[in-house]
């Protein structure tokens, strides 16, 4: 399965380049886990944030930063089979599952949830 990892980025941080660094980190720390359990991991922040420097963002929030940044996640779950939520308070996370359950994806809250592929 191609499966999105979700959670916090920007949530929590006031927009302080480290502490969104971190988030990131927690964001990649399930990639390879997912990866050896036979899937290929996907995480919005992969795609959106060459796109956002290479569209000329010049700060976390601005216009371009907006129109890219949750669209992207957004786009991405056309092409996902499931949604792995990791912890943490998140507007944009929660977004992303309510698309997810709409669109009727699986939902896993625990890398231990998500079967190894067949």
């Amino acid at each position: 399965m191609l499966i999105l990892i979700a959670g916090p980025y920007r949530s929590g941080t006031n927009d302080d380049p480290v502490l969104m660094q971190q988030n990131l980190s927690k964001l990649e720390a399930m990639a390879v886990p997912l990866f050896k359990k036979g899937h290929v991991p996907m995480i919005g922040e992969w795609v959106a944030l060459p796109l956002i420097h290479l569209a000329g963002s010049k700060t976390t929030g601005d216009d371009i930063w907006n129109e890219i940044q949750y669209p992207c996640a957004h786009r991405l779950l056309e092409k996902c089979d499931a949604i792995l939520r990791i912890e943490g308070a998140s507007k944009g996370a929660d977004e992303d599952v309510r698309i997810g359950k709409e669109r009727g994806l699986k939902i896993y809250f625990n890398i231990d949830e998500v079967p190894d592929a067949e």
